[in-house]
């Protein structure tokens, strides 16, 4: 456990705008459950639960007055949550709106409810698909027997509707292999109709059942102060967002399983300063806003 005298000792970071507001909207909860899962989601994790359409519309409302120029839908597995479809059909009156699924539980009916509700809104509907590699091979060993399948259909599903999905892939292989993955996930795709498709590699995050699969962070990899010198902290997603829960508002959708993650009930709480006290902070400062769409990170192709 990271001390008061360890706090005092590393950088913070405020919240200097509000720029992104993330909804934990099927809480902890997953269909799958992934040996590198960095909040170690699962069938059986309950330990955030789900958001409520009238949840989430009095934190639309009041994202409003905080300038929120972007929504974020997560979980565990955002399709599980039964009011998702009409969820984003209410978020997409106030922003555009990205979902990060896994794809495996998707319906042909909620993609053709989305279509029509990005066609009838000014905003645009974003969904980031996670598949673990360009093959069974290498993806079903991290996410279970068949998914690699089941998210490549529930791919092509919403690339039929008109969708252009982000696949996001958490680097399981040598980086020297990374020309070659690419390579093979655009063949891959463009074989189920997804030309051109977008990809983004992620790094992986040392904490939750990643921390079992391979390894934790080690004690020198930390954010320190001397490494802030001439950085551009909006590269930090607590910088400019925040997370909402069933438990209240958290700095960031990495350290939920943190005990300091949670700053306050509503989001006039949750503006003080945040210690970059733990290692997923490294890996943030290393890569900039991973979680977000933005193209800061090196890893997107």
């Amino acid at each position: 456990m990271t001390t008061h005298v360890e706090h005092a000792k590393c950088p913070t970071v405020g919240l200097a705008s509000l720029d992104e507001l993330w909804f934990q909207v099927a809480g902890t909860k997953c269909n799958l459950e992934c040996s590198h899962c960095f909040v170690s989601c699962s069938p059986s994790n309950d330990k955030f639960g789900f958001l409520s359409l009238e949840t989430v519309r009095r934190h639309l409302e009041d994202s409003i007055e905080h300038g929120v120029r972007e929504y974020y839908f997560t979980g565990g597995e955002p399709f599980l949550n039964k009011e998702l479809v009409p969820i984003l059909e209410l978020t997409l009156k106030y922003g555009p709106a990205t979902v990060l699924t896994n794809a495996t539980f998707l319906k042909a009916e909620w993609v053709a409810r989305l279509r029509k509700a990005q066609d009838d809104s000014i905003y645009c509907l974003e969904f980031r698909v996670s598949i673990d590699g360009p093959d069974a091979r290498t993806n079903d060993p991290i996410r279970g027997e068949g998914t690699f399948d089941e998210a490549v259909s529930g791919v092509a599903l919403l690339v039929q509707a008109g969708f252009l999905p982000i696949i996001t892939m958490t680097r399981v292989w040598d980086d020297a292999n990374d020309q070659n993955v690419l390579g093979q996930f655009r063949k891959v795709l463009a074989e189920h109709g997804y030309d051109r498709a977008r990809l983004k590699i992620l790094p992986r995050l040392k904490i939750g059942a990643e921390a079992s699969r391979t390894e934790g962070y080690g004690q020198f990899d930390r954010v320190t102060h001397g490494l802030l010198e001439d950085y551009d902290v909006g590269q930090l997603i607590c910088n400019h967002s925040r997370v909402v829960t069933d438990r209240g508002i958290a700095v960031c959708p990495i350290l939920l399983d943190s005990p300091t993650a949670i700053l306050g009930e509503t989001l006039n709480d949750a503006g003080g300063d945040f210690p970059l006290s733990h290692g997923a902070c490294f890996t943030c400062y290393q890569y900039g806003a991973i979680c977000t769409n933005t193209a800061s990170s090196p890893m997107e192709r």
